[in-house]
């Protein structure tokens, strides 16, 4: 049985019992502060929760897709990914204890046929300090249904998961209580941090027994809640059974609710026995893709095939649902995703474009379900493969830096800060790479490196000292990016009009930018639309912004930077670069500020030429806005 199989035998029994399938949530949060993504099915549903009526009733099913950005370092194993889909059922004031277990341990044993053998269950062992009785009637239920499958379930008190690394599991338990580390939910985490007023109540886990081969004795003894590798919990049921008073008590809620939530990928994963959800059909398709495209085989580099399986497929979503890379928050960890599966890719020996070939395996695995993302298939293999080729460039020479840095002896906060500012290397990538070649840092590289990075700051400020009169308004947030929107203007009038496009004078402010420059002709409409295009096609690219000081020779003669008063400038000059490597934009002598990717610019809007005149003989006069 395949993950398609198991998502719509989920959907139709929770229907058929009287649910309502809803619409999933978007994976990037408008209006949530707390989070960038949806990170689970009842987050989108947490206002009726709390007692607002749905639409839909008070049953309610779907399966909602999740992305976890805190789950990224642990890829790499057999069971964690950053984008999962989370089955999802609930009850508002409906159903709750017993219609609940019975259903989903019916789920997995007659619907899709797991040995009930293999099947665990975990409840709350209580908290005498708060008032909170043991979750008795769970565990009962629980007995019950085991029962009635002919599965011994003796009960088995644990207490943490560091108690039951050490204890482990008895023949014929099967029921474990746990406590509220384990649990017991609500928003914040344990009972003594449950928010006034907040619904709240234990939980009942469910786990499969991979068997005895599939435990690493590393982590202690096997039992549901360890990390041993034996189990894998497969869904959650909270009971929204109390709510936090004031005084600090729980009382009992008139209207009870039910939050189920089972991960479709471990799921699956069950289905077939196996632990390593990579081997599951959600997959498998971009596995082999791999091992064809590298010549390798799975079974040797697993760690990394699940990276770039896992952070590919994730960042198709994500594009999917309108996000570009960039250096801020969403744009920011998608760019990541990129970024790991490219450095995961290298020790696999593939090389550039190898996302367009993953793009339409994940899209053919989810049309059924997700058909959007064949109709946007070649959107994003534009976004992504643009990545994927300007990360290519930065990591190139990131890494020769890089290595240079390192053969000397423990790598400094000041060369971390370098490979950052001068060639594009971010830090998390330097420690990733510092730790996958056992290459050591420095005792007090963190305090180098932020040191530097404060440098940076105050170098820039004191730059743009004094520089508002020639051409600035001021030293805004918008006025910073039009500045640095004048200066691709300049580059794409060069491109464009395939002259020196000399500047000749410029008026910046937080509404619009004007820019003066040589030359003996109006443009034409398609010369402003190229030029228009160009801009933003750059924008999008999210070019890095860098700059460095010079003499003042070696800028203008070997740099070839551009710079409106050489006669007048000093020893010295700061340069402005825009891009990096073989795809320079721009070089231009500045005092700054600008922003520090052109990304940014795109958060005040897209580039948009307003009028186009002569300003005096010989030189004409463009005003463009940022909408």
């Amino acid at each position: 049985m395949n993950a398609n199989d198991v998502r719509t035998k989920f959907l139709e029994r929770l229907e058929k019992s009287g649910h309502k399938i809803i619409a999933p949530a978007t994976l990037k949060l408008e209006n949530d502060p707390t989070t960038l993504f949806t990170g689970s099915g009842m987050q989108p549903l947490m206002p009726y929760l709390l007692g607002e009526k749905h639409e839909g009733g008070a049953r309610l099913v779907n399966s909602q897709p999740c992305f976890r950005s805190q789950d990224i370092t642990d890829i790499g194993d057999n069971r964690h990914t950053t984008f999962f889909e989370m089955l999802g059922n609930w009850s508002l004031g409906d159903y709750f204890k017993e219609f609940q277990i019975r259903q989903f341990f019916d789920f997995l044993t007659k619907d899709l046929r797991l040995n009930p053998n293999k099947i665990y269950a975990t409840c709350f062992i209580g908290d005498e300090e708060h008032g909170i009785p043991r979750d008795n009637e769970a565990a009962e239920i629980w007995q019950k249904v085991f029962k009635e499958a002919g599965v011994s379930a003796d009960i088995a008190d644990i207490g943490t998961a560091k108690d039951g690394d050490k204890r482990g599991i008895k023949d014929g338990e099967r029921i474990f209580f746990y406590n509220d580390k384990e649990n017991w939910w609500s928003r914040a985490g344990d009972i003594k941090s449950t928010p006034i007023g907040d619904p709240c109540g234990p939980d009942s886990e469910v786990f499969y027994d991979f068997g005895e081969a599939a435990h690493d004795p590393s982590f202690g003894k096997a039992h549901p809640a360890s990390d041993s590798g034996r189990f894998m919990e497969i869904g959650n049921q909270v009971f929204m059974q109390y709510r936090r008073l004031p005084d600090g008590s729980f009382e009992e809620l008139k209207q009870k609710n039910v939050d189920f939530g089972g991960g479709l990928e471990r799921i699956a994963a069950a289905c077939i026995d196996s632990a390593d959800v990579f081997k599951t059909s959600l997959f498998t398709p971009i596995i082999k893709e791999l091992e064809q495209l590298s010549k390798t085989k799975y079974s040797d580099y697993r760690a990394e095939m699940r990276v770039i399986a896992d952070h590919l497929r994730a960042s198709v979503f994500l594009v999917s649902g309108g996000l570009t890379p960039s250096n801020k928050e969403h744009g920011y960890v998608l760019r990541r995703l990129c970024r790991r599966a490219i450095l995961k890719a290298g020790k696999l020996g593939l090389k550039d474009n190898f996302f367009a070939k993953i793009v339409p395996i994940v899209a053919q695995i989810y049309q059924d379900s997700y058909p959007e993302l064949t109709a946007k298939q070649q959107e994003i293999i534009a976004v992504l493969t643009r990545e994927e080729t300007q990360f290519n460039k930065t990591l190139a020479r990131g890494l020769k830096e890089f290595a240079k840095a390192a053969s000397k002896a423990n790598l400094t906060g000041a060369q971390v800060f370098t490979l950052q500012d001068t060639f594009g290397f971010p830090l998390e990538l330097s420690l990733e790479v510092a730790e996958e070649q056992g290459i050591k840092l420095a005792a007090d590289w963190q305090t180098e490196f932020d040191a530097k990075l404060q440098e940076q700051r105050e170098r820039s400020q004191t730059a743009t000292k004094g520089m508002f009169k020639g051409g600035l308004a001021d030293d805004s947030d918008l006025t910073i990016k039009y500045h640095t929107a004048a200066h691709l203007l300049g580059a794409a009038l060069n491109q464009v009009l395939k002259t020196d496009a000399a500047q000749r004078g410029s008026n910046i402010t937080a509404e619009r930018l004007r820019f003066d420059f040589t030359y003996d002709n109006k443009l034409t409409p398609e010369q402003i639309s190229a030029v228009e295009k160009l801009v933003n096609d750059w924008l999008d690219a999210d070019l890095p912004v860098s700059h460095a000081e010079f003499d003042t020779d070696y800028a203008f003669e070997t740099l070839h930077a551009h710079g409106v008063f050489r006669d007048k400038y000093g020893d010295k000059v700061v340069v402005y670069t825009i891009g990096e490597g073989d795809n320079i934009i721009s070089r231009e002598i500045c005092g700054g500020p600008h922003v520090s990717h052109t990304g940014e610019i795109l958060e005040a809007g897209r580039f948009k030429i307003t009028k186009e005149e002569s300003s005096s003989a010989g030189v004409r006069r463009i005003k463009a806005i940022l909408v």
